[in-house]
């Protein structure tokens, strides 16, 4: 069963299967959003799900980043991520016909709390390059 179906830019139609959300800055208890921060938090997502889904190719879509008119503190400028992280299994038909079907994992962050689906998902996730990434499995 899928949690919701999304079509990418190429017109491919991908199923998302699984999703784990969590706050973006939850747990953080001192300092602001920062680069330094920023580059840690997504860096620790990406490895995180390679390593809980180590037989699926991990992509991550490239953060929309927001910089809010605000002084900067002793860590530099403010730099925000969006409030929610994201991490998505994907099944997609395959692209070898021989094949069963592809997958791929995908960590992204969005706004909002919501299931992304159909044309309205997000353009970072409606733009990932499926045939490029994706890998095909055997059931």
């Amino acid at each position: 069963m899928s949690l919701s179906q999304i079509v990418l830019s190429s017109g491919r139609r991908v199923r998302l299967t699984e999703l784990r959300m969590s706050s973006t800055y939850g747990g953080m208890l001192e300092g602001y959003p920062n680069k330094r921060v920023n580059d840690w938090k997504i860096g620790w997502h990406k490895e995180r799900a390679e390593r809980e889904f180590s037989s699926t190719p991990v992509f991550l879509v490239p953060p929309v980043l927001e910089y809010p008119d605000t002084a900067p503190g002793r860590f530099g400028p403010v730099e925000a991520l969006p409030a929610v992280t994201c991490v998505g299994v994907f099944d997609s038909a395959p692209l070898d016909p021989a094949m069963d079907g592809s997958s791929l994992v995908v960590v992204w962050f969005q706004p909002l709390p919501q299931v992304p689906a159909g044309e309205d998902a997000d353009a970072g996730l409606r733009g990932i390059r499926w045939e490029e990434l994706a890998r095909d499995y055997e059931l």
